[in-house]
């Protein structure tokens, strides 16, 4: 009977209206998965990312803390190939051109490409006795590319005399930043003095993170005496006024070291006195942690302290760290700045942005050269792209930002 009803029943039609409503239906509904999916898709990718990745997403929506990061990159990567940046010899003095000021550089001559700065004529004025440089655009020096120059040995092993710009000429020479006052060329000089003051920056807070996370991370571990002593050894150290103790252990090293020494030993001072904090904030990081029940599971199932320590507390405290460290970083390289300044830290011939700034010590020499405060410029620049790029890098590791 069932079977005769489902035979003699007509068959479903729909007309050509209901078919255009139910496709327009299916694909507003696909519409709607698709965006579900994507969706879905994006909370599935964050759940499953793990801490690096979410920190790095968050971290590049911060683009001043992108474009400092870069910069700071770029400065660094100068470091092993200094002597090709540098056009000329940062010791060669030349008595014809001291304090002589810095040279444009014009792109264009007679309306071909032909970079090229113009010479100088050198007078002498009666009436306040000084020489000076008028500039004389009927010499023309012309600049290019890998151009010859001095020989160097380039990481200290491959010997060259390519300079990335130089003039055509290499008996001739130009200031792009002008001269100091043995004629020397100053850009030649900066470029030396970024790889001394940006490796004792990093050398020195890379020193004071092993003191740091070391004693900070057994300070908060195992508490009670322990605590105590190197909480005491911490309060003790910065109490101590930071200037005159820099002068004090400054002082301390001889002046017939050399200026290898005496860079070590600058490093290690700055290294002794910028460990306080950052212990301090492991410590108060280790506290809050050892309570955690990933901390007592390693502890149950045998681990040893110096593993919970290092392999399951520190790794929650990574991002923190390194933003830490990124904030750190242009304190030394002010602290280095300060003490080559003031004669406390490294001397001459060494070549540092303290040691260049010294030059710029007296007024008189400053409004007759004021383009020997170029290194400032330097100093300013690098601390606030260091600033920058830690916080962007502690907003990016905050979990509550």
């Amino acid at each position: 009977m069932v079977e005769q009803v489902v035979e003699n029943q007509e068959p479903f039609r729909v007309d050509a209206h209901e078919e255009s409503g139910m496709s327009q239906t299916a694909e507003a509904g696909n519409s709607d998965v698709d965006i579900a999916a994507i969706s879905s898709g994006s909370e599935t990718r964050i759940a499953v990312a793990s801490q690096w990745q979410l920190v790095w997403w968050r971290f590049r929506r911060h683009k001043i803390a992108m474009i400092s990061g870069v910069v700071i990159l770029l400065v660094y990567l100068t470091v092993p190939v200094t002597e090709f940046l540098a056009p000329f010899d940062p010791y060669k003095y030349n008595s014809t051109r001291v304090f002589a000021p810095p040279q444009p550089v014009h792109l264009f001559d007679e309306g071909r490409l032909a970079p090229h700065v113009c010479g100088y004529q050198v007078t002498f004025n009666e009436e306040t006795y000084k020489r000076e440089f008028v500039t004389n655009c009927d010499n023309k020096i012309f600049l290019r590319l890998l151009a010859k120059g001095q020989q160097y040995k380039l990481l200290g092993l491959f010997g060259s005399s390519v300079h990335l710009v130089g003039p055509e000429d290499p008996a001739e020479s130009f200031y792009l930043l002008g001269s100091d006052r043995l004629g020397r060329d100053l850009l030649s000089r900066l470029v030396y003095g970024t790889r001394i003051s940006m490796s004792i920056g990093l050398v020195g807070v890379t020193l004071s993170l092993l003191l740091g996370v070391t004693l900070g991370g057994i300070s908060g571990y195992y508490g009670g005496a322990v605590d105590t002593l190197v909480q005491r050894m911490v309060e003790f150290l910065r109490s101590i006024p930071s200037i005159p103790l820099w002068m004090g252990l400054a002082a301390a090293i001889p002046l017939v070291w050399d200026p290898l020494v005496v860079y070590f030993c600058i490093t290690v001072i700055l290294s002794f006195l910028g460990w306080t904090g950052l212990a301090r904030a492991v410590r108060g990081s280790c506290l809050a942690i050892k309570t955690e029940d990933y901390v007592l599971s390693a502890r149950l199932v045998g681990a040893s302290e110096l593993r919970i320590i290092f392999r399951h507390m520190l790794p929650a405290m990574y991002s923190y760290i390194i933003a830490r460290i990124t904030l750190a970083v242009p304190g030394m390289i002010l602290a280095e700045t300060s003490l080559s300044f003031l004669g406390l830290g490294l001397r001459p011939p060494t070549i540092s942005w303290g040691v260049l700034l010294k030059e710029a010590q007296e007024v008189q020499v400053l409004a007759q050269a004021p383009w020997l405060l170029v290194p400032a410029v330097a100093v300013i620049a690098t601390v606030l792209a260091f600033n920058f790029l830690g916080d962007g890098i502690r907003d990016a590791a905050d979990p509550y930002g």
